[in-house]
Protein backbone atom coordinates (compact mmCIF):
# COMPACT_ATOMS: atom_id res chain seq x y z
CA UNK A 1 0.00 0.00 0.00
CA UNK A 2 1.20 3.64 -0.85
CA UNK A 3 2.75 5.70 2.13
CA UNK A 4 0.42 8.78 2.96
CA UNK A 5 2.14 12.00 3.30
CA UNK A 6 1.31 13.69 6.01
CA UNK A 7 3.89 16.10 6.66
CA UNK A 8 2.99 19.17 3.68
CA UNK A 9 1.76 22.58 4.84
CA UNK A 10 0.09 25.00 3.19
CA UNK A 11 -0.45 28.95 3.09
CA UNK A 12 -2.92 30.96 1.55
CA UNK A 13 -4.05 34.12 0.64
CA UNK A 14 -7.34 36.14 -0.06
CA UNK A 15 -6.71 35.08 -4.03
CA UNK A 16 -3.79 32.61 -3.88
CA UNK A 17 -3.20 28.91 -1.97
CA UNK A 18 0.40 27.56 -2.08
CA UNK A 19 0.86 23.56 -1.22
CA UNK A 20 4.08 22.28 -0.31
CA UNK A 21 4.75 18.76 -0.56
CA UNK A 22 8.07 16.92 0.38
CA UNK A 23 9.43 14.16 -1.98
CA UNK A 24 10.97 12.26 0.45
CA UNK A 25 13.96 11.91 -1.41
CA UNK A 26 12.53 10.90 -4.49
CA UNK A 27 13.74 11.85 -7.90
CA UNK A 28 11.69 14.27 -9.68
CA UNK A 29 11.67 12.19 -12.50
CA UNK A 30 8.93 10.00 -11.21
CA UNK A 31 7.03 12.06 -9.58
CA UNK A 32 3.32 11.66 -11.59
CA UNK A 33 1.01 14.98 -11.10
CA UNK A 34 -2.53 14.88 -10.77
CA UNK A 35 -5.50 18.30 -11.28
CA UNK A 36 -8.58 19.54 -11.03
CA UNK A 37 -10.67 22.46 -9.94
CA UNK A 38 -11.34 20.39 -6.61
CA UNK A 39 -8.72 17.51 -6.03
CA UNK A 40 -4.70 17.67 -6.69
CA UNK A 41 -2.66 14.32 -6.37
CA UNK A 42 1.02 13.81 -6.26
CA UNK A 43 2.10 10.11 -6.75
CA UNK A 44 5.96 9.08 -5.89
CA UNK A 45 5.91 5.28 -5.40
CA UNK A 46 5.75 3.95 -2.50
CA UNK A 47 4.32 8.24 -1.47
CA UNK A 48 1.25 9.38 -2.22
CA UNK A 49 -0.25 12.91 -1.51
CA UNK A 50 -4.05 13.03 -2.37
CA UNK A 51 -6.09 16.26 -1.31
CA UNK A 52 -9.92 17.68 -2.23
CA UNK A 53 -10.09 21.61 -1.81
CA UNK A 54 -12.00 22.94 0.19
CA UNK A 55 -13.21 25.67 -2.91
CA UNK A 56 -12.68 25.33 -6.12
CA UNK A 57 -9.90 26.86 -8.06
CA UNK A 58 -8.24 28.17 -11.56
CA UNK A 59 -6.50 25.33 -13.29
CA UNK A 60 -5.87 27.36 -16.08
CA UNK A 61 -3.81 29.58 -14.09
CA UNK A 62 -2.67 27.46 -11.30
CA UNK A 63 0.67 25.75 -11.53
CA UNK A 64 2.97 23.20 -10.19
CA UNK A 65 6.75 23.03 -9.71
CA UNK A 66 9.19 20.34 -9.09
CA UNK A 67 12.44 21.02 -7.33
CA UNK A 68 14.91 21.37 -4.61
CA UNK A 69 13.18 18.16 -2.82
CA UNK A 70 9.13 19.60 -3.02
CA UNK A 71 6.43 19.71 -5.42
CA UNK A 72 5.33 23.28 -4.80
CA UNK A 73 1.33 23.73 -6.20
CA UNK A 74 0.61 27.91 -6.78
CA UNK A 75 -3.00 27.73 -6.92
CA UNK A 76 -5.46 30.56 -7.66
CA UNK A 77 -9.24 30.71 -5.89
CA UNK A 78 -12.21 31.17 -8.21
CA UNK A 79 -13.17 33.46 -5.56
CA UNK A 80 -11.18 35.61 -3.23
CA UNK A 81 -11.94 34.87 0.54
CA UNK A 82 -9.66 33.33 3.33
CA UNK A 83 -10.69 29.24 3.57
CA UNK A 84 -8.89 28.51 6.38
CA UNK A 85 -8.58 24.93 5.87
CA UNK A 86 -7.13 22.76 3.17
CA UNK A 87 -9.86 20.53 2.09
CA UNK A 88 -13.95 20.28 3.23
CA UNK A 89 -13.31 17.85 6.05
CA UNK A 90 -10.77 16.34 8.13
CA UNK A 91 -12.34 12.73 7.74
CA UNK A 92 -13.06 12.67 3.55
CA UNK A 93 -15.12 10.26 2.11
CA UNK A 94 -13.21 7.65 0.13
CA UNK A 95 -16.20 7.48 -2.29
CA UNK A 96 -16.02 11.22 -3.41
CA UNK A 97 -12.19 10.92 -3.82
CA UNK A 98 -12.08 8.50 -6.15
CA UNK A 99 -14.38 10.08 -7.69
CA UNK A 100 -13.19 13.58 -7.91
CA UNK A 101 -9.96 11.20 -8.85
CA UNK A 102 -11.83 10.09 -12.52
CA UNK A 103 -13.26 13.36 -13.10
CA UNK A 104 -9.72 14.66 -12.47
CA UNK A 105 -8.35 12.11 -15.06
CA UNK A 106 -11.11 12.62 -17.05
CA UNK A 107 -10.61 16.66 -17.19
CA UNK A 108 -7.10 15.62 -18.24
CA UNK A 109 -7.19 13.82 -20.71
CA UNK A 110 -9.69 16.03 -22.62
CA UNK A 111 -7.23 19.23 -22.00
CA UNK A 112 -4.37 16.37 -23.67
CA UNK A 113 -6.64 15.71 -26.21
CA UNK A 114 -7.49 19.38 -27.03
CA UNK A 115 -3.70 20.40 -26.64
CA UNK A 116 -2.96 17.89 -29.36
CA UNK A 117 -6.00 18.99 -31.73
CA UNK A 118 -4.41 22.45 -31.24
CA UNK A 119 -0.57 21.61 -31.72
CA UNK A 120 -1.75 19.76 -34.72
CA UNK A 121 -4.16 22.46 -35.86
CA UNK A 122 -1.14 25.19 -35.41
CA UNK A 123 1.31 22.60 -37.42
CA UNK A 124 -0.97 22.25 -40.31
CA UNK A 125 -1.16 26.32 -40.33
CA UNK A 126 2.23 26.59 -40.60
CA UNK A 127 2.62 24.00 -43.16
CA UNK A 128 0.02 25.99 -44.98
CA UNK A 129 2.11 29.25 -44.64
CA UNK A 130 5.40 27.63 -45.69
CA UNK A 131 3.65 26.18 -48.82
CA UNK A 132 2.17 29.57 -49.67
CA UNK A 133 5.83 30.88 -48.95
CA UNK A 134 7.53 28.30 -51.15
CA UNK A 135 5.13 29.03 -54.15
CA UNK A 136 5.42 32.57 -53.70
CA UNK A 137 9.04 32.40 -54.11
CA UNK A 138 9.01 30.42 -57.22
CA UNK A 139 6.16 32.46 -58.62
CA UNK A 140 8.44 35.51 -58.11
CA UNK A 141 12.09 32.86 -58.96
CA UNK A 142 10.11 32.41 -62.17
CA UNK A 143 8.70 35.76 -63.21
CA UNK A 144 12.56 37.00 -62.84
CA UNK A 145 13.55 34.03 -65.17
CA UNK A 146 10.95 35.53 -68.14
CA UNK A 147 11.37 39.16 -66.97
CA UNK A 148 15.50 38.08 -68.36
CA UNK A 149 14.44 36.02 -71.26
CA UNK A 150 11.91 39.13 -72.60
CA UNK A 151 14.95 41.92 -71.72
CA UNK A 152 17.58 39.22 -73.55
CA UNK A 153 14.67 38.73 -76.39
CA UNK A 154 13.97 42.31 -76.23
CA UNK A 155 18.15 43.17 -76.92
CA UNK A 156 18.36 40.76 -79.33
CA UNK A 157 15.83 41.68 -81.50
CA UNK A 158 17.39 45.43 -81.28
CA UNK A 159 20.82 44.21 -82.30
CA UNK A 160 19.59 42.41 -85.06
CA UNK A 161 17.63 45.35 -86.63
CA UNK A 162 20.53 47.69 -85.82
CA UNK A 163 22.24 44.91 -87.82
CA UNK A 164 20.04 44.62 -90.87
CA UNK A 165 20.54 48.14 -90.59
CA UNK A 166 23.98 48.25 -91.03
CA UNK A 167 24.06 45.79 -93.97
CA UNK A 168 21.26 48.11 -95.89
CA UNK A 169 23.47 50.91 -95.05
CA UNK A 170 26.35 49.13 -96.61
CA UNK A 171 24.75 47.67 -99.51
CA UNK A 172 23.84 51.22 -100.72
CA UNK A 173 26.76 52.43 -100.35
CA UNK A 174 28.44 49.40 -102.14
CA UNK A 175 25.76 50.01 -105.23
CA UNK A 176 26.46 53.62 -105.45
CA UNK A 177 29.90 52.47 -105.69
CA UNK A 178 29.71 50.10 -108.28
CA UNK A 179 27.51 52.72 -110.10
CA UNK A 180 30.00 55.05 -110.37
CA UNK A 181 32.54 52.30 -111.55
CA UNK A 182 30.02 51.70 -114.40
CA UNK A 183 29.69 55.72 -115.38
CA UNK A 184 33.85 55.94 -115.23
CA UNK A 185 33.92 52.87 -117.82
CA UNK A 186 31.60 54.29 -120.37
CA UNK A 187 33.27 57.19 -120.29
CA UNK A 188 36.53 55.93 -120.51
CA UNK A 189 35.17 53.88 -123.55
CA UNK A 190 33.60 57.22 -125.10
CA UNK A 191 37.06 58.56 -124.96
CA UNK A 192 38.80 55.83 -127.04
CA UNK A 193 35.77 55.69 -129.65
CA UNK A 194 36.16 59.61 -129.97
CA UNK A 195 40.14 59.38 -130.22
CA UNK A 196 39.98 56.70 -132.97
CA UNK A 197 37.05 58.58 -134.83
CA UNK A 198 39.99 61.66 -134.21
CA UNK A 199 42.47 59.47 -135.79
CA UNK A 200 40.79 58.78 -138.83
CA UNK A 201 40.00 62.47 -139.93
CA UNK A 202 43.29 63.68 -138.87
CA UNK A 203 44.39 64.56 -142.28
CA UNK A 204 41.80 67.74 -142.75
CA UNK A 205 44.21 69.61 -140.28
CA UNK A 206 47.37 68.27 -141.92
CA UNK A 207 49.11 70.95 -144.05
CA UNK A 208 47.58 70.97 -147.60
CA UNK A 209 50.00 73.05 -149.11
CA UNK A 210 53.75 74.06 -148.23
CA UNK A 211 53.67 77.40 -146.48
CA UNK A 212 50.35 77.25 -144.67
CA UNK A 213 50.44 75.97 -141.11
CA UNK A 214 48.53 73.45 -140.24
CA UNK A 215 45.43 74.27 -137.86
CA UNK A 216 45.31 73.80 -134.36
CA UNK A 217 43.78 71.08 -132.70
CA UNK A 218 42.05 71.95 -128.63
CA UNK A 219 41.66 68.94 -126.46
CA UNK A 220 38.93 68.37 -123.78
CA UNK A 221 39.48 66.27 -121.13
CA UNK A 222 36.97 64.36 -119.85
CA UNK A 223 37.12 61.92 -116.68
CA UNK A 224 34.24 58.57 -116.19
CA UNK A 225 34.05 56.71 -113.58
CA UNK A 226 34.28 53.20 -114.47
CA UNK A 227 31.64 50.32 -115.52
CA UNK A 228 31.79 47.24 -114.79
CA UNK A 229 29.85 45.78 -117.33
CA UNK A 230 31.55 45.92 -121.31
CA UNK A 231 28.15 46.72 -122.36
CA UNK A 232 27.34 50.27 -123.30
CA UNK A 233 24.35 52.34 -120.79
CA UNK A 234 21.74 52.21 -123.34
CA UNK A 235 22.57 48.40 -124.34
CA UNK A 236 22.38 47.45 -120.10
CA UNK A 237 19.72 45.89 -118.60
CA UNK A 238 19.31 47.42 -115.17
CA UNK A 239 17.75 44.80 -113.11
CA UNK A 240 19.77 41.93 -113.81
CA UNK A 241 22.96 44.31 -113.73
CA UNK A 242 21.72 45.23 -109.69
CA UNK A 243 20.83 41.36 -108.96
CA UNK A 244 24.37 40.97 -109.55
CA UNK A 245 25.72 43.45 -107.89
CA UNK A 246 23.97 42.16 -105.07
CA UNK A 247 24.82 38.67 -105.34
CA UNK A 248 28.20 39.99 -105.36
CA UNK A 249 28.03 42.43 -102.31
CA UNK A 250 26.32 38.88 -100.21
CA UNK A 251 29.60 37.40 -101.42
CA UNK A 252 31.86 40.06 -99.90
CA UNK A 253 29.82 40.36 -96.89
CA UNK A 254 30.40 36.33 -96.26
CA UNK A 255 33.87 36.66 -96.99
CA UNK A 256 34.27 38.94 -93.88
CA UNK A 257 33.44 35.86 -91.70
CA UNK A 258 37.16 34.98 -92.98
CA UNK A 259 40.30 34.70 -90.30
CA UNK A 260 43.74 35.20 -91.58
CA UNK A 261 44.82 33.35 -88.14
CA UNK A 262 42.62 30.10 -89.45
CA UNK A 263 44.20 27.01 -91.10
CA UNK A 264 42.19 25.98 -94.12
CA UNK A 265 41.82 22.79 -92.29
CA UNK A 266 39.90 24.83 -89.28
CA UNK A 267 38.27 26.59 -92.00
CA UNK A 268 36.47 23.32 -92.61
CA UNK A 269 33.63 22.88 -90.64
CA UNK A 270 33.86 19.10 -90.31
CA UNK A 271 37.29 19.48 -89.27
CA UNK A 272 36.35 21.60 -86.18
CA UNK A 273 33.12 19.24 -85.47
CA UNK A 274 35.64 16.58 -84.92
CA UNK A 275 38.52 18.44 -82.94
CA UNK A 276 35.21 19.56 -81.01
CA UNK A 277 34.36 16.30 -80.50
CA UNK A 278 38.08 15.08 -79.03
CA UNK A 279 38.15 17.56 -76.34
CA UNK A 280 34.58 16.70 -74.94
CA UNK A 281 35.67 13.39 -74.24
CA UNK A 282 38.66 14.66 -72.59
CA UNK A 283 36.60 16.78 -70.41
CA UNK A 284 37.90 20.37 -71.92
CA UNK A 285 34.54 21.68 -72.38
CA UNK A 286 35.41 25.33 -73.06
CA UNK A 287 37.86 24.21 -75.54
CA UNK A 288 34.87 22.19 -77.11
CA UNK A 289 32.66 24.98 -76.95
CA UNK A 290 35.17 27.20 -78.90
CA UNK A 291 36.04 24.44 -81.79
CA UNK A 292 31.88 24.26 -81.97
CA UNK A 293 31.35 27.58 -82.73
CA UNK A 294 34.22 28.42 -85.19
CA UNK A 295 32.80 25.50 -87.13
CA UNK A 296 29.03 27.37 -86.89
CA UNK A 297 31.15 30.10 -88.26
CA UNK A 298 31.18 28.68 -91.57
CA UNK A 299 28.03 25.83 -91.50
CA UNK A 300 25.70 27.71 -89.37
CA UNK A 301 22.61 25.60 -90.50
CA UNK A 302 24.22 22.10 -88.84
CA UNK A 303 21.76 21.13 -85.81
CA UNK A 304 24.47 18.68 -84.64
CA UNK A 305 26.63 21.23 -84.03
CA UNK A 306 24.53 23.57 -82.20
CA UNK A 307 23.29 20.16 -80.40
CA UNK A 308 26.59 19.42 -79.17
CA UNK A 309 27.97 22.62 -78.11
CA UNK A 310 24.66 22.62 -75.64
CA UNK A 311 25.74 19.59 -74.27
CA UNK A 312 28.97 21.55 -73.35
CA UNK A 313 27.28 24.16 -71.72
CA UNK A 314 25.26 21.72 -69.82
CA UNK A 315 28.78 20.75 -68.38
CA UNK A 316 29.40 23.88 -67.85
CA UNK A 317 26.93 24.89 -66.35
CA UNK A 318 25.45 27.72 -68.61
CA UNK A 319 21.96 26.76 -68.54
CA UNK A 320 20.67 29.44 -70.19
CA UNK A 321 22.92 29.24 -73.66
CA UNK A 322 22.26 25.42 -73.77
CA UNK A 323 18.54 26.32 -73.98
CA UNK A 324 19.00 28.40 -76.65
CA UNK A 325 21.26 26.14 -78.50
CA UNK A 326 18.95 22.76 -77.60
CA UNK A 327 15.68 25.17 -79.37
CA UNK A 328 17.93 26.54 -82.36
CA UNK A 329 18.68 22.60 -83.32
CA UNK A 330 15.62 21.62 -82.53
CA UNK A 331 14.25 24.39 -85.29
CA UNK A 332 16.57 23.26 -87.57
CA UNK A 333 15.41 19.27 -87.18
CA UNK A 334 12.13 20.26 -88.91
CA UNK A 335 10.33 18.56 -90.54
CA UNK A 336 10.73 15.89 -88.03
CA UNK A 337 11.44 13.00 -89.95
CA UNK A 338 12.15 8.97 -88.55
CA UNK A 339 15.58 10.04 -89.87
CA UNK A 340 16.31 12.85 -87.37
CA UNK A 341 14.49 11.36 -84.49
CA UNK A 342 17.75 10.62 -82.61
CA UNK A 343 19.25 13.86 -83.26
CA UNK A 344 15.68 15.68 -82.10
CA UNK A 345 15.65 13.22 -78.80
CA UNK A 346 18.91 14.49 -77.66
CA UNK A 347 18.45 18.05 -77.74
CA UNK A 348 14.85 17.66 -76.25
CA UNK A 349 16.70 15.71 -73.17
CA UNK A 350 19.39 18.04 -72.86
CA UNK A 351 16.93 21.43 -73.34
CA UNK A 352 14.93 19.62 -70.42
CA UNK A 353 17.70 18.94 -68.16
CA UNK A 354 18.53 22.44 -68.31
CA UNK A 355 15.17 23.95 -67.26
CA UNK A 356 15.44 21.58 -64.17
CA UNK A 357 18.30 22.48 -63.18
CA UNK A 358 17.15 26.19 -63.17
CA UNK A 359 14.06 24.98 -61.15
CA UNK A 360 11.63 25.63 -64.18
CA UNK A 361 10.46 21.58 -63.94
CA UNK A 362 7.20 22.32 -65.42
CA UNK A 363 8.99 23.27 -68.27
CA UNK A 364 11.44 20.92 -68.31
CA UNK A 365 9.03 17.85 -68.03
CA UNK A 366 7.40 19.29 -71.55
CA UNK A 367 10.51 18.70 -73.27
CA UNK A 368 10.68 14.79 -71.76
CA UNK A 369 7.11 13.86 -72.58
CA UNK A 370 7.96 15.54 -76.25
CA UNK A 371 11.07 13.07 -76.03
CA UNK A 372 8.84 10.25 -74.78
CA UNK A 373 6.62 10.73 -77.45
CA UNK A 374 9.40 9.53 -80.00
CA UNK A 375 10.86 6.48 -77.92
CA UNK A 376 7.97 5.93 -75.89
CA UNK A 377 9.98 2.30 -74.67
CA UNK A 378 12.66 4.32 -73.41
CA UNK A 379 12.58 3.14 -69.40
CA UNK A 380 15.63 5.84 -68.22
CA UNK A 381 13.48 8.45 -69.97
CA UNK A 382 9.96 7.47 -68.41
CA UNK A 383 11.87 7.13 -64.95
CA UNK A 384 13.62 10.43 -65.17
CA UNK A 385 10.13 11.80 -66.25
CA UNK A 386 8.37 10.27 -62.62
CA UNK A 387 11.08 12.05 -60.70
CA UNK A 388 9.96 15.91 -62.27
CA UNK A 389 6.80 15.33 -62.14
CA UNK A 390 6.82 14.29 -58.09
CA UNK A 391 9.26 17.22 -57.48
CA UNK A 392 6.29 19.32 -58.71
CA UNK A 393 3.69 17.58 -57.02
CA UNK A 394 5.70 17.63 -53.51
CA UNK A 395 6.40 21.50 -54.24
CA UNK A 396 2.45 22.12 -54.97
CA UNK A 397 1.20 20.22 -51.50
CA UNK A 398 -0.33 17.80 -53.86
Amino acid sequence: MPLLIRDYTWEETEKMMFITVPLKGVRANKVDLLSSEEFIKVSFPPYLFECLLYAPVDDQTSTAQIGNGAVVFKLKKQEPGMWYQLSKDEIVDKQLIKQKKEEAILKNQERAEQERKDKAEKKRASEKYTVNEMMKIEDDERERINNIKEYERKKATEELERWKEEQREMAEEEKQKILEEKMAEEARKREEERKQKKKKGKNIFEESAEGVPRREVGKIEVKFTKRVFPTAARESQTPQEEEWLQKQADARKALEVEDSDLTEEEKNPLFMRDKANEFFKAGNYQAAVNAYTTALRYSPKMPALYSNRAACHLKLRNFFKTIEDCSKAIDLLHPPVPQNAASRLKALVRKGTAFCQLELYVEGLQDYECALKIDPNNDQLKADAEKIRQIIQSSTGS
